[in-house]
């Protein structure tokens, strides 16, 4: 008998990782991120502020703004954002005003995650929007890809 249930979390991650592996062809910091709508990939992206010298080419604001385009709309309802490592303030800021109904994560990022680990920009509860959030998909294959690129670099 055949599975047609939709993809489950740890299937869209791994697409998010094979994200990440693409930054390393630029020298970026290895972060991949896939957005998802009704069980099919909209839009995927990885960092590329290297490549751009852009501050802002994180791979969660690409996605975000290519499902954007894809939809048509700024506000992306019913979506899910995968994403390798915990987002920053900008890009948990973008998700919010985008309205994305669930963030998934792999690894937290104890430096500048904005998903409660420096902070909750997702879960503040003045803002008009607090997606659901999942954390430690598949996180030692999301922190050991950043680790490994980090040490690369001492």
């Amino acid at each position: 008998m055949f599975d047609d249930s939709p993809p489950g979390d740890g299937y869209f991650m791994r697409l998010a990782l094979r994200e990440a592996a693409l930054a390393l062809t630029h020298d970026d910091v290895p972060i991949g991120a896939v957005v998802v709508s009704g069980g099919e990939v909209v839009a995927s992206a990885h960092n590329e502020r290297e490549l751009r010298q852009d501050p802002t080419a994180h791979a969660e604001m690409i996605a975000l703004r290519d499902a954007a385009r894809a939809f048509g709309s700024w506000r992306l309802l019913g979506t899910e954002l995968y994403v390798t490592l915990e987002p920053c303030c900008m890009c948990a800021g973008a998700v919010v005003l985008a309205r994305v109904q669930r963030v998934v994560y792999g690894a937290t990022d104890p430096k500048a995650g904005a998903c409660g680990s420096v902070m909750d920009v997702v879960g503040e509860p003045q803002l008009n929007h607090r997606p659901e959030l999942s954390s430690g998909v598949l996180e030692a294959a999301c922190g050991e890809i950043l680790s490994t690129f980090f040490a690369s670099r001492r």
